[in-house]
């Protein structure tokens, strides 16, 4: 098959379209021309007795083209494979049945390395596209220990006072954790599966193309499938975070919201698909599109229970009045009529006369009274309805009912959301005090230059947490970025896990709650009344393989590159069907390789459900787990004295 391929190269040559001017195959081209049935290429393949033979078949004298037999042959990995690819067939990395992963059919999107998981071992958000690509297939026996419980290490408390650390983890301490967000929500399942009342998750946006206001600015432009199986592996577990009655929201632009739609509604269900809320992220611009400017992005909002629940609602201020006929009795006044008409409730259309005075009220042929007149003596003398005139104070011009405090406290209900909060007070913070400059003024204001791009306002997420939960509730983002929901949920007497794998984690999310643990006024903090005060802890997945992957990317020359590889040798934690001696037998042709394919080739090497260590191997003296982390690491997972 090898000189087949190779003379299918030599016919191919004859056409100039089909390769580029430093001789490159052009296999999208020539695949093209096979699908439209371009006249020069079956010319050129029936030139040949070898392609010829391969790729016709004659009936009654006609030559018939097997279009679909060509395509497969131009797009197998063994037509032209590069010098890369070659190698890695020699040493054997394939997948553990011997068969090339992307010709089988059982396999999964492992994302591994990073946050967003797109580019190997990236870091900082400056890192553009034309970094090497580390993202990988793994075949689904391949992984075994990868969403394993992880290790936590360099554990610190932030509190008013400073920092300390050698810290126990306590049950209600806030939570911030750096490493890859797989893999720690998947480590939070022992200790927060089930308690985990609102997500709320700023993710990578899928883009069709390059956009302005893409928050993660290195994630634009990767194929739909791979983001959506990203998308896939962290909301099944989210899900399993969540609460009873909790809810997760995410926040998507218009190109993958729909989607993301039909993904979620297959993980949490359709019946618990709870809305679809618009933001405003800019002013209208004139630059755009078929002249029409697409200035919203959305939030969706998903359950775990059914309608006949009310997870969302809030908590309303009412003025009571406190008079001496209803003495340390606090009431309020409450609508007396109901939607219905006279017709539907005949017996509540009628005229109410008050007893004092004998002042008439007709009903409404469109609103009757909420109570009957067989019933409004009974109301009376318990003093539920109140007449213009009973009170100085009171400047009303029809009956109302009376509602004590009580009453209230005892039903326990939130409020609905859409009947006096989400027109009022959500929709108005959405459309117009919650866009990306908003967000951006606020990191501005904090830190004296732009550190973090497109970060969402405060007020979102403020919006967000009073609908959703209540103090003491429990918050998870685990796409922190510039920590926002985190400084929100603290705020607002919430605990909160946040996850972020970026470097400015450090430099921008715990500082950020640094500053909000010592009384910072931007944001929310006048609208809430902070003044500071309370604590979090702040660790980290503890690296194992994920230490050679930053290494590797880390490396300027083959000097730096070289001694890694021989630590990795020396550690063992490659994939079970690597053989090391056979690329160190093959290392002239290693050399060959460019070096950035090399260092891809490193990382390929690498057993990908070791990228962390895991918590089975705490006590094992060959990851050197410090004593301070490892008490940390149990108290964390309720394994004292085990």
């Amino acid at each position: 098959m090898a000189n087949f391929f190779d003379i299918l190269v030599e016919v191919l040559k004859q056409d100039a379209r089909f390769f580029t001017d430093d001789g490159t195959l052009l296999r999208n081209k020539v695949y093209e021309s096979a699908l439209n049935m371009d006249p020069g290429l079956i010319e050129l393949l029936l030139s040949n007795d070898d392609t010829k033979k391969r790729f016709f078949a004659e009936v009654n004298g006609t030559y018939v083209f097997d279009k679909v037999g060509f395509g497969w042959v131009v797009n197998n990995r063994q037509f032209l494979p590069d010098s890369y690819t070659r190698f890695k067939n020699r040493i054997g990395l394939i997948d553990s049945r011997g068969d090339l992963i992307s010709q089988s059919n059982e396999v999964v999107l492992s994302f591994p390395y990073k946050d967003c998981v797109l580019e190997g071992g990236q870091t900082k958000d400056d890192q553009k596209r034309d970094e090497v690509f580390y993202n990988e297939t793994l075949a689904p026996d391949e992984v075994d220990r990868l969403l394993y419980p992880k290790v936590l290490v360099n554990a610190k408390r932030y509190t008013e006072n400073g920092v300390e650390e050698g810290v126990p983890f306590h049950d209600g301490d806030n939570l911030i954790i750096k490493g890859n967000n797989l893999l720690a929500i998947a480590s939070l399942l022992k200790r927060y599966e089930g308690k985990v009342k609102c997500i709320y998750i700023d993710p990578p946006y899928y883009f069709n193309e390059r956009k302005e206001a893409d928050s993660f600015k290195y994630n634009s432009n990767f194929s739909l499938s791979t983001w959506l199986v990203f998308m896939k592996n962290r909301l099944d577990i989210a899900k399993r975070l969540l609460a009873k009655g909790g809810t997760i929201w995410i926040s998507i632009g218009e190109d993958g919201m729909h989607y993301l739609k039909v993904l979620a509604d297959d993980i949490f269900g359709k019946d618990h698909f709870v809305g679809t809320i618009p933001r405003r992220t800019r002013n209208g611009k004139s630059d755009v599109p078929f002249n029409l400017s697409q200035d919203f992005d959305w939030l969706l909002c998903y359950t775990n229970v059914d309608d006949s629940s009310t997870p969302i609602g809030r908590g309303v201020e009412r003025k009571y009045y406190e008079t001496d006929d209803f003495p340390g009795q606090p009431w309020r006044l409450a609508d007396l009529t109901k939607q219905t008409t006279a017709r539907e409730r005949a017996n509540s259309f009628f005229t109410m006369v008050n007893p004092k005075n004998g002042d008439k009220y007709p009903a409404s042929t469109k609103r009757t009274w909420c109570i009957t007149q067989d019933t409004f003596d009974y109301y009376y003398q318990k003093g539920a309805i109140v007449f213009p005139g009973d009170y100085d104070f009171l400047n009303i011009g029809k009956p109302y009912m009376r509602k004590f405090k009580s009453e209230d406290d005892a039903a326990g209900k939130l409020s609905a959301v859409i009947s006096d909060f989400q027109i009022q007070e959500f929709l108005q913070t959405l459309f117009g005090s919650a866009k990306n400059k908003d967000g951006n003024s606020e990191i501005d204001a904090m830190f004296g230059r732009e550190e973090f791009g497109y970060a969402k306002p405060e007020n979102l997420i403020k919006a967000i947490i009073e609908v959703a939960t209540q103090e003491g509730d429990l918050v998870l983002d685990f796409h922190l970025g510039s920590g926002t929901t985190a400084a929100v949920a603290h705020k607002m007497g919430r605990h909160y896990i946040g996850v972020e794998q970026m470097d400015y984690i450090e430099t921008v999310s715990v500082e950020r709650l640094k500053k909000v643990v010592s009384g910072e006024q931007g944001g929310i903090s006048k609208a809430v009344g902070w003044q500071g005060g309370g604590s979090f802890v702040y660790c980290e997945l503890a690296k194992c393989n994920q230490y050679f992957v930053e290494r590797i990317m880390a490396a300027k020359d083959d000097s730096e590159l070289a001694p890694i590889w021989r630590e990795i040798k020396a550690t063992g934690y490659m994939n079970h069907y690597i053989n090391p001696r056979e690329i160190d037998k093959n290392a002239e042709d290693l050399m060959s390789l460019s070096f950035d394919d090399r260092k891809r080739l490193f990382i390929e090497l690498l057993d990908k459900n070791m990228l962390y260590v895991n918590l089975c191997d705490l006590d094992d003296e060959e990851y050197a787990i410090s004593d301070a982390d490892k008490a940390f690491t149990r108290s964390f997972y309720g394994l004292e004295g085990k």
